[in-house]
């Protein structure tokens, strides 16, 4: 969940570091490009759990 959550805010930062900047829209594609990365890596994570953990 770090690793999740350390690579949004690092794609924020980038998407708003890049909007604000003139002649920065790499850094923008690039917060996007990592965005979209870390919404794949939390909906692979989701998926690869296993439905059948034994109750506690």
């Amino acid at each position: 969940m770090v690793l999740f959550l350390t690579l949004l805010i690092a794609g924020i930062a980038l998407i708003v570091i890049g909007a604000a900047v003139d002649g920065m829209l790499y850094l923008l594609s690039a917060g996007v490009l990592l965005l979209i990365a870390d919404l794949l890596y939390l909906a692979a994570r989701s998926m690869w759990r296993s439905p059948r953990r034994p109750a506690r």
